[in-house]
């Protein structure tokens, strides 16, 4: 079997960040129709990973945020966590660069960072494991990543490693 892109990402040089992990092509115009980015909160293999309560919690909020947003509403498609635990995939319609998008994660993280209240969706008619939520520690997960990488994001946080 061929390998697929993201395990061709040398993990061990990767730092916490956002980058384009794969872009779709429509088969008959050859057009980007949607652009998936790696939001890399954990430098893998280096960091402990995100507690399952945690990236759950962040996914209900993180998606809720995006879904509401004026401008990305109608232009998310997904956003859930990585199967690693060391953060997220987004996609977005069009054809989009990582630097595109920073304001919107800054925004996003944010939300998560100072969320308040019931977690949208954590209840059992909305949700297969509702109980499996931490808001404090999520919002800590949120406001490390903020302030440590998106706040002063850099170049090398924005293009995979080679």
């Amino acid at each position: 079997m061929e390998k697929i892109e993201s395990f061709k990402v040398n993990h061990e040089l990767l730092k916490r960040g956002i980058y384009v992990s794969r872009r779709d092509y429509d088969n008959k115009t050859g057009n980007v129709i949607a652009t998936t980015f790696d939001i890399r909160m954990k430098e893998p293999n280096r960091e402990p990973v995100i507690n399952i309560a945690e990236i759950h919690t962040i996914e209900h909020l993180g998606a809720t945020f995006l879904r509401n947003h004026p401008k990305y509403k109608n232009e998310t498609i997904y956003f859930g966590p990585m199967g690693c635990r060391t953060g997220f995939y987004v996609i977005f319609k069009g054809e989009l660069d990582s630097k595109d998008i920073v304001e919107i994660i800054k925004e996003m993280f944010s939300f998560i960072a100072e969320y308040e209240g019931e977690v949208p969706g954590a209840d059992p008619v909305s949700c297969g494991n509702y109980l499996d939520m931490n808001l404090p520690n999520a919002k800590f997960e949120a406001k490390k990543y903020l302030d440590e990488t998106l706040l002063n994001i850099k170049e090398e946080n924005l293009v995979y490693p080679e």
